[in-house]
């Protein structure tokens, strides 16, 4: 279990090669104690379940060139190997320092750090008691910084890691804020679903179905970049051909003429041996 502890900045964890366990595509072992579901469901409407895939996916995407970066969304998150009742799911969770790779929950002592970033989304079943519990969680067990937001209502809020724990980040500083850890700008004008995430290019997150029309796009592009070059290669084979069959009539030509004066002079000496040659 990590002696992290409110109030300390937890180190990331050198990168291990992290067995998989045999005959499974899972990073992490399995236990019976720590069951990969609490019955719970991921989200409690659309608009909720909306927002954490483009927070997962846009995140994903974000560190889709690192193997180090662990991103997973609705993932039991267990912090002591003695007490599997000890756990919570974040809807969004990020650690750095961790190989990429399927898990059955995030167990925070075989990792040997707990997730560094947290995100939850708002919905009704969330009661003013339990995101209090959340908070005080993620608080306890190392969190460094831990975004709420309302997509309904167009709020956000967040904490960052200080010398006193998880502490508020002044309203006023959210429209603008980026993110230290993942390098993302948070632009939230307070209007329903009014959040943007940038990343550090300063393009937006984007939802699963503009994701999609993006891999459309891409796909279209690459489809036309190949017939591009496919016409290229005819043209190039075609100038090739061309090029080549006019070397031929040069070098023909030259032959040619070469022939005729070889046969004119051939002639002249004739004409020259019988005397017939114009004086």
């Amino acid at each position: 279990m990590s002696t992290a502890r409110p109030g300390r900045r937890p180190k990331d964890v050198p990168l291990t090669p992290a067995p998989r366990a045999v005959g499974t595509g899972f990073v992490d072992p399995y236990d019976p104690r720590f069951p990969s579901s609490d019955g719970k469901p991921m989200a409690d409407n659309t608009t909720q379940f909306r927002w954490i895939v483009i927070i997962k996916e846009g995140l994903d995407a974000l560190f889709a060139d690192r193997d180090d970066v662990f991103v997973a969304g609705d993932l039991l998150w267990y912090v002591d190997e003695a007490d599997p009742k000890l756990c919570t799911a974040p809807d969004v969770l990020v650690a750095f320092g961790r190989p990429r790779g399927d898990r059955r929950s995030y167990r925070q002592w075989f990792e040997g750090t707990p997730p560094h970033v947290v995100f939850e989304v708002h919905s009704h079943t969330n009661t003013p008691k339990r995101m209090r519990a959340k908070l005080d969680f993620y608080d306890r067990y190392g969190v460094e910084e831990y975004y709420y937001y309302d997509p309904e209502g167009g709020w956000l809020k967040g904490w960052l890691r200080g010398e006193k724990g998880l502490e508020p980040i002044p309203e006023g500083r959210l429209n603008g804020w980026r993110s230290p850890r993942l390098d993302v700008t948070f632009e939230n004008s307070q209007i329903k679903e009014g959040l943007i995430l940038r990343g550090p290019d300063g393009e937006p997150f984007k939802t699963f179905g503009q994701l999609a029309q993006d891999r459309k796009a891409a796909l279209r592009i690459a489809e036309l970049e190949a017939d591009r070059a496919r016409r290229a290669r005819r043209r190039s084979k075609a100038d090739r051909l061309r090029a080549k069959q006019a070397e031929h009539d040069r070098a023909q030509a030259e032959h040619d003429r070469d022939e005729a004066l070889a046969r004119a002079e051939r002639l002249a000496a004739r004409l020259r041996e019988l005397g017939l040659e114009e004086p």
